[in-house]
């Protein structure tokens, strides 16, 4: 899923360098956690666990409750798609926080990834709509994957 909002945000953040937005970004420490900071957020997708009585923690334990859950978002068409990318954002995020050396990305276009280490780099927001949708992939078997790498 494409995030204008973050693609305009580089843009401003990263005028004066004359790097790409996104290189600058990721070159700067400060840039690169308030951008990990902004992904994290996930606040649809927490209000809605929290529902139904679980609380995200950021930790690979909370991917697999995840999983566990009922699939009523399933019953909003409209909520479907956020709650997805919200799915996704949260992965990579739990990723980023406990894979030795995983990172985020932001593709021209605003599209967020997870790179790891090898290189290998992960569409989360592609896999937590895949999840949100079809309940597959699970998100603890994406981070199994990515831990593996």
């Amino acid at each position: 899923m494409n995030i204008p909002f973050l693609d305009n945000w580089l843009k401003r953040h990263s005028a004066d360098t004359g790097e790409s937005d996104f290189a600058a970004a990721e070159k700067d420490p400060e840039r690169a956690a308030a951008i990990a900071e902004l992904l994290s957020e996930c606040e649809l997708l927490r209000v809605r666990v929290g529902q139904a009585g679980l609380e995200l923690d950021d930790s690979p334990a909370s991917l697999s409750a995840l999983d566990q859950l009922p699939p009523r978002w399933r019953d909003d068409p409209e909520e479907l798609p956020w709650l997805g990318n919200d799915a996704g954002l949260y992965l990579g995020t739990v990723i980023v926080r406990t894979v030795p050396g995983a990172s985020w990305h932001i593709w021209p276009g605003g599209s967020p990834v997870v790179r790891l280490v090898s290189g290998r780099e992960i569409s989360v927001v592609e896999a937590g709509l895949d999840w949100a949708v079809n309940g597959s992939p699970e998100l603890s078997q994406v981070y199994a994957e990515a831990a593996e790498a």
